[in-house]
């Protein structure tokens, strides 16, 4: 009985091997993968940029684990105040908008502060 031919999706070269065996090489493999996953991993990597400068920003102003800032300083300096990793509700009905282990509540109008959440155990 002989074997049906593959075709490589992303060359059209023949595939020599395992029957499962989709690509005729590595290269055309991680070729093919990112060309089809490019535009999801743009848009990660784009959020995932942002989320990195919010945090960076927070570590900066927040160096001794709580401190305060204006509005003002935060967008000044990039903050984008639509970009965290979770919220947490304390039982006084306070919102903390946190980016991984810092967070911040709003203290009137236009001050913050700032806290930095110790590691768990």
């Amino acid at each position: 009985m002989q074997k049906e031919k593959r075709n490589c999706p992303e060359c059209g070269e023949i595939v020599i091997g395992r029957e499962d065996k989709r690509f005729c090489s590595d290269a055309c493999r991680n070729t093919y993968n990112y060309r089809s996953n490019r535009q999801e991993s743009n848009l990660v990597r784009s959020i995932n940029n942002r989320l990195k400068k919010n945090y960076k920003i927070l570590c900066e102003i927040n160096r001794n684990g709580k401190a305060r800032a204006t509005r003002d300083e935060l967008i000044r300096r990039g903050f984008d105040f639509s970009l965290i990793t979770y919220v947490r509700q304390t039982r006084h009905g306070n919102f903390y908008y946190y980016l991984y282990d810092q967070g911040y509540t709003p203290i009137g109008s236009e001050r913050y502060l700032l806290i930095r959440k110790p590691p768990q155990s």
